[in-house]
């Protein structure tokens, strides 16, 4: 363990779950850590949201080079009631874990896995965290479509993870390299080898109370890694 009490970086792709991060699971996530008696910081990359989704309607209102469209630092922010570093200052060093949750903007904004599939394009500096972390032996945790991004940045060396039970997400995990689990919406997903904790979230679950089970779930593997 890096730190006397446990500390988890927590990296946000927006605001919202058609365009940015899941708020049920982002929050579920940072009060399953703080009930864990942890600290936690989050990050986010300064880029520009793939696209802006008006969440009542349903229907894009902005794509990435409108004067509209937002930046995913800034709608991060509010998720973390504004204390949010760049994601360019984090270091691994630093954190016990670091963790992806999911929606959308784990597809569109972190990568463009929800466009491209298998043969994505990652953010660098979501490339470089994840590398960087994965290189620093701490452990590396996603929730929900997140996995994906996992498996494009560190396919190659063999990990395992979980988007749930998605055939087709599956296969496209497979095809980068890694391998994918069938889990539980409450199961989750510890590759000890590599360091690398995932659980389904909203891929399987019906209600905020699955999320925040599998939150608590995932904070609780991760800390017998970190212990």
């Amino acid at each position: 363990m890096i730190n006397e009490t446990p500390k988890f970086a927590v990296v946000l792709s927006g605001c919202g779950v058609y365009d940015g991060s899941e708020i049920h699971e982002a929050v579920s996530l940072l009060l399953a850590i703080d009930e864990a008696g942890c600290d936690y910081q989050c990050f986010a990359p300064n880029t520009w949201q793939a696209r802006t989704i008006d969440h009542f309607t349903g229907e894009s209102t902005a794509v990435a080079g409108d004067a509209d469209n937002r930046n995913v630092l800034a709608e991060s922010a509010r998720i973390a009631r504004g204390n949010i570093q760049d994601l360019s200052e984090f270091n691994p060093h630093d954190f016990d874990a670091i963790i992806l949750p999911g929606g959308f903007g784990a597809a569109m904004n972190f990568c463009d896995f929800g466009v491209k599939g298998p043969e994505c394009d990652v953010n660098v500096e979501v490339e470089h965290a994840l590398k960087e972390s994965f290189n620093a032996k701490i452990v590396i945790g996603a929730m929900c479509i997140a996995p994906v991004v996992l498996a494009r940045v560190l396919g190659k060396k063999g990990i395992t993870v979980t988007v749930g039970s998605d055939k087709n997400i599956a296969a496209g995990i497979a095809k980068m390299g890694a391998k994918h689990k069938n889990c539980a919406v409450d199961e989750v997903c510890v590759d000890q080898k590599n360091l690398i904790v995932t659980v389904p979230a909203y891929m399987l679950a019906k209600s905020i109370k699955e999320v925040g089970r599998g939150a608590r779930n995932l904070v609780d593997e991760i800390l017998e890694l970190v212990a």
